[in-house]
């Protein structure tokens, strides 16, 4: 658990055995205390600059026809606790990600019906949890959280209005009884206990998008506050575990998943040196856009004890290689470097080096 209130908790990523992670174990990334939403009640709003605004209550939505998508999120700390010197924020180890199966109706069928504006640049998802910001900067008074997607994501296929998670009901801290999935982008744009749809015709300047969720890009020359979008390529070794004991000259199955944002992952090795030399692993699941791979390498551990570094390093399609360094103009977000974990080698018994 990274914070009890407003909830939020982590994956258990060293557990990844399913290709889909299972409900109660999917990650949870709360801003504020849970709304109390219904399906009697529910409304959902499409307005701004559409031609015809209007409202579906849950029945309606879940009578349009359906699309299901696999995808994977993550929340844009993940791995925080890696970055040196410590900084602010939820101390995210390895488990703010997980991959599901979600159902809904895609985006662009609603903003269809409403008839979205051909000058609307941007589609801002707000939900009903609100509350005060405890990041500074902080707002003057409470906010809702909202997020706004470009027009170009939000038309694609796979961006979905969801009110189901691998089968069934969404369970309330994942949204219900509504919530949006952007695949490919962070989880911050996948907007949970959706209540508004709002199509707008310049850029939204909320505060997620500004202020919280927004890194340092450089446009002629000068920095500019971005908000963040896609994911950028990455790889978790899930086992071992930081600091794991192995016993020496065995093989050991070193297991992970890697993925990316709008591309696909195509290759993942492993070093078992720091970095020094690098071996091809095995993936265990085809390609898939906008879900993990998991993977798998097995290690002949040495037959001297001692401490040793783990890496994992992905590619994908268009030759992107995952970075040694984090990015510092994206600040405590997009943590996608080389993840290093230490393990020994030697009797599990024994004094460690």
């Amino acid at each position: 658990m990274r914070q009890k209130e407003p909830k939020n908790l982590e994956a258990p990523f060293d557990q990844i055995v399913s290709y889909l992670t299972p409900s109660q174990l999917f990650y949870i990334r709360s801003h504020f205390p849970i709304p109390a939403l219904d399906r009697a009640s529910y409304q959902l709003r499409i307005d701004g600059a559409v031609r015809q605004p209007f409202a579906l209550s849950y029945d309606e939505l879940r009578s349009m026809p359906s699309e299901s998508r696999v995808a994977t999120l993550e929340c844009a700390g993940n791995s925080r606790v890696f970055l040196v010197p410590q900084v602010q924020g939820a101390q995210w180890e390895l488990g703010a990600v997980s991959n599901a199966e979600w159902t809904g109706v895609p985006l662009r069928a609603l903003l269809e019906r409403a008839g979205l504006a051909e000058d609307a640049c941007e589609i801002v998802l707000e939900g009903a949890d609100r509350g005060i910001p405890k990041e500074e900067p902080m707002p003057p008074g409470p906010i809702s959280y909202a997020w706004s997607v470009p027009r170009a994501k939000a038309v694609q296929p796979e961006v979905l209005i969801a009110y189901q998670m691998n089968g069934r009901d969404l369970p309330q801290d994942h949204g219900f009884p509504v919530r949006a999935i952007v695949p490919g982008h962070y989880g911050m744009a996948s907007v949970k206990w959706l209540t508004s749809i709002h199509a707008v015709r310049e850029p939204f300047r909320g505060y997620w998008n500004t202020s919280d969720y927004a890194y340092w890009a450089w446009m002629d020359g000068k920095p500019v506050r971005s908000a963040l979008g896609e994911m950028q390529i990455k790889s978790e070794i899930a086992r071992p575990r930081v600091y794991e004991t192995l016993a020496p000259n065995q093989i050991y199955r070193v297991c992970g998943a890697a993925w990316a944002g709008e591309t696909d992952v195509t290759q993942i090795a492993v070093s078992t040196d720091g970095g020094r030399t690098w071996t091809a692993a095995e993936f265990l699941d085809p390609v898939r856009r906008h879900a993990w791979r998991r993977w798998r390498f097995d290690w002949l551990t040495p037959k001297e004890p001692g401490q040793y570094t783990l890496l994992a390093r992905a590619t994908d399609a268009d030759g992107v290689i995952q970075p040694d360094a984090h990015d510092q103009n994206y600040g405590t977000y997009v943590i996608n470097h080389l993840l290093p974990i230490e393990v020994f080698v030697g009797d599990p018994g024994g004094p460690q080096p």
